[in-house]
């Protein structure tokens, strides 16, 4: 009997052992987030494949609606405006990093969840979540009308394959096009296991990025060379109350442009040396915000009050300069480009929070394969048929803006800080949180309700 006893009691504690140590391992495992514990052979990223991670994690689809935002603004308060998200953004990401290392989170839900429970990091994966969704299906939308056209209120742009093949049902067929894309390019990307692994086609979106930036820059100073072109408006013109309201619609896409909040984490998380994040981050926004600044400027000077939502809509005709038609098919190649390589940097958190919703108590994704590759043809099929089905979504792009990412950069964080679960948030951390939310709620409400009576009114204005 002391014999059976004693043999139970073994295996007991043989299972008791070992569920303490497959605990650890999950512990071990988020406390590193798919760093080099499941690669053999990686001994961490390095500060420069970092910067262009998250650099790629901020110029996304943003970029182009940014010159229009200039068109509402006016030049000094479009920069300033850039300017003042920027620096929003980078303490918004500093106290992130700094509650986060307090309570020993690896992720921003699990931060949100020291602060505020369960509910909290549900919310705010759900919040991630809709925010990414929403931009890769414009990616993928805005690839479709780079490569096979698009019909924008009437008149049909063309893509690259009609001009360059002429219209054939099957070859010019979006579909056909995006169907390849993202068997033989986005695929392949979103299967790599760590955020590292991106580092190069990161650098390589954040070049062209830059080409994109540089020849509208160089079209633009040869017509003001020529006498071609003329300085915009500096100020907002402000007519009636309607168009002073409308100035907020500009807040949710300036938002969007900074957002990057969701992978920060599995990007430090994977560094050789951790503290180097909030230079990273610095570096990062330093450079993303004079792409910003320079494509919103350019882009704004180049066509003026025809500065259309989409600037890449403005390629499709004459430029007034030679190689015109060269230099409108390489500003959408390097643009299309861009989004492929941007979208796997994106997708990664996406994949990340939807397996932390849904399997919040398994191992974690990497381990399982199985797991990984069904969560990632899942969403992969979703986006896909978002980007086909959906007529126009640039309106509940805006939206999400205005509700969800609003939320991931600004209200989580400045909540978080005031929450102070730690007791360790400075003056200046609720000054600027009490700023922030009441500034984050404010411009979400007129935002949203500034569209609803541009629909309405649009769908209206016969009858008047």
């Amino acid at each position: 009997m002391a014999i059976i006893s004693s043999s139970a009691g073994d295996r007991k504690s043989r299972r008791s052992l070992k569920s303490s140590l497959l605990s650890q391992n999950h512990h071990i495992y988020h406390k590193n987030h798919h760093n080099h514990e499941f690669s053999e052979g990686f001994a961490g990223a390095s500060f420069s494949g970092a910067v262009f991670n998250l650099s790629t994690t901020i110029v996304g689809a943003g970029i182009m609606a940014l010159p229009a935002t200039f068109k509402q603004l006016g030049l000094i308060p479009g920069i300033t405006l850039i300017i003042g998200a920027a620096f929003l953004t980078e303490f918004s990401i500093d106290m992130i990093l700094r509650f986060s290392k307090a309570s020993k989170s690896s992720t921003y839900s699990a931060a949100a969840g020291d602060a505020f429970g369960i509910f909290g990091r549900v919310i705010l994966q759900v919040c991630i979540i809709i925010n990414n969704l929403g931009m890769l299906v414009v990616y993928l939308i805005i690839i479709g009308d780079v490569l096979a056209g698009t019909w924008s209120k009437g008149s049909h742009h063309k893509g690259l394959m009609e001009e360059w093949f002429g219209q054939q049902w099957w070859w010019t067929s979006r579909s056909t096009w995006l169907l390849l894309t993202t068997f033989f390019v986005i695929s392949p990307l979103i299967s790599l296991k760590r955020v590292d692994s991106l580092r190069y086609t990161s650098a390589l979106s954040v070049g062209l990025a830059i080409v994109f930036v540089a020849i509208t820059a160089g079209v633009t100073i040869v017509k003001l060379l020529e006498g071609t072109t003329k300085i915009p408006s500096l100020f907002p013109e402000l007519v009636d109350q309607a168009s002073f309201w409308k100035l907020f619609t500009t807040i949710p896409i300036l938002v969007t442009a900074y957002i990057c909040h969701h992978n920060v984490h599995p990007i430090e998380n994977e560094l050789t040396d951790q503290s180097q994040m909030k230079s990273i981050v610095k570096t990062s926004l330093t450079l993303c915000s004079s792409v910003y600044v320079a494509t919103s400027f350019f882009g704004f000077l180049l066509f003026g009050e025809q500065t259309l939502d989409d600037v890449l809509a403005n390629f499709d005709g004459d430029l007034g300069v030679p190689y015109s038609s060269l230099l409108d098919d390489v500003v959408r190649v390097s643009y299309g480009i861009h989004l492929m390589l941007v979208f796997p940097i994106v997708f990664y958190s996406l994949r990340l929070n939807v397996d932390g919703l849904l399997f919040s108590h398994a191992i974690p994704l990497a381990y399982d394969n199985k797991r990984f590759y069904s969560v990632t043809a899942f969403l992969m099929c979703l986006i896909f048929l978002g980007a086909n089905f959906v007529p126009s979504i640039w309106d509940a792009f805006q939206f999400t803006g205005a509700t969800a990412t609003m939320s991931v950069g600004y209200i989580f964080p400045a909540a978080i800080a005031l929450r102070d679960k730690h007791s360790i948030a400075t003056r200046k951390d609720r000054l600027i949180s009490w700023i922030m939310i009441p500034l984050a709620v404010l411009s979400s409400t007129v935002a949203i309700l500034s569209d609803l009576y541009s629909f309405y009114a649009t769908d209206n204005g016969p009858e008047m």
